[in-house]
């Protein structure tokens, strides 16, 4: 009879309102205070294999900071040794000393270039220093044109909007390798015999990267600021009689931190790996050391002095590997919806 009497049935604990976290618990102490980049911090520092790319990366930079340093600790440089005495004219231009066919050289630890008899240590650290000189400039300039022209579409709207769209999306249809096969040649043709060739030939490869490399970020900041402008605080900025300048810098650029860094994370290996190709092809720099040179260079040997063409090779995939994974891990941080 009670149970008739009985009030009507409830769904349970799927009625009832989600458990609130205690505030006195020591999860909640451990985020009280913090804001949002420093949480994301340290989500990154407990993520094992963001730290292992992280340490790569700083090996990498400072390989390339320190390359005339190491360079003198070892005694070598990228001048042409003496050939007769390190290089075999009559066994196809191969080396004298070091592996695989001779035993270790102290003097010359990556071992000579066949041919030229060049010190593979020198040009590998240089080549280094010249991939990720090139892509950090290129990705900075990149990102800054990006996020300009993706804030300006975002919060103006109307034909400052459309335009920038416009161009944005005609970039985006023209083939990046077509557009550097073209014009690098014919700027490199242009100031060959200027006495600073090295120089212009180093920033015409920037422009190039530089130039094809915005239009992403430029799409998804546009995309975030769409989003944003119609929120309360920029709503309230604009009631005060702020000046759009202000907005964008105080209130919009501060909330897209983390879309900028994860386009800069992901957008510096991809340059790293497309100077690379540009040196293999000859188109681009060509008048200092690069890892395209030598891979290009190593390829007739690949059978016959293998370390030659390995030594770049792993290089290159060592540092976009570890800087792709580092971009990933960073963007997973900065995400609040990702639990990991």
């Amino acid at each position: 009879m009670s149970a008739q009497t009985a009030g009507p049935e409830t769904l349970g604990h799927l009625s009832d309102p989600p458990p609130t976290q205690d505030p006195n618990s020591k999860k909640a102490k451990a985020i009280t205070g913090k804001s949002p980049m420093r949480i994301a911090m340290g989500r990154l520092a407990r993520d094992k294999i963001a730290m292992v790319c992280l340490a790569v990366v700083i090996f990498f930079i400072l390989v390339a900071v320190f390359a005339g340093v190491i360079c003198s600790i070892f005694g070598v440089n990228t001048d042409t040794v003496i050939a007769t005495t390190r290089v075999d004219g009559l066994n196809g231009g191969l080396p004298k000393t070091g592996p695989p066919l001779y035993p270790f050289d102290p003097n010359h630890p990556f071992g000579i270039a066949p041919r030229s008899g060049d010190d593979n240590l020198a040009w590998w650290v240089y080549g280094c220093r010249t991939s990720l000189l090139i892509a950090s400039i290129a990705t900075l300039f990149a990102s800054v044109l990006g996020v300009v022209l993706g804030l300006l579409a975002g919060f103006l709207g109307g034909l400052a909007d459309k335009t920038i769209s416009f161009f944005t999306d005609f970039f985006l249809t023209v083939p990046f390798l077509l557009a550097a096969l073209t014009l690098a040649p014919i700027i490199n043709e242009r100031f060959s015999t200027s006495p600073n060739y090295k120089t212009i030939q180093l920033v015409n490869l920037i422009c190039v990267l530089a130039f094809f490399g915005w239009m992403g970020v430029a799409r998804l900041i546009r995309g975030e600021v769409l989003s944003l402008r119609e929120r309360e605080f920029v709503q309230a900025a604009r009631v005060i009689g702020m000046p759009t300048r202000r907005i964008l810098v105080r209130e919009l650029l501060p909330n897209l931190a983390a879309p900028i860094v994860v386009s800069v994370s992901l957008m510096l290996p991809a340059f790293v790996a497309a100077e690379a190709g540009l040196a293999y092809l000859g188109i681009g720099v060509t008048s200092s050391p690069s890892w395209g040179q030598t891979i290009n260079k190593a390829v007739d040997f690949f059978e016959t002095y293998p370390l030659f063409l390995w030594e770049p090779v792993l290089g290159i995939v060592a540092l976009v590997l570890a800087l792709n994974l580092l971009g990933d891990a960073v963007r997973d941080a900065l995400d609040p919806k990702t639990r990991r």
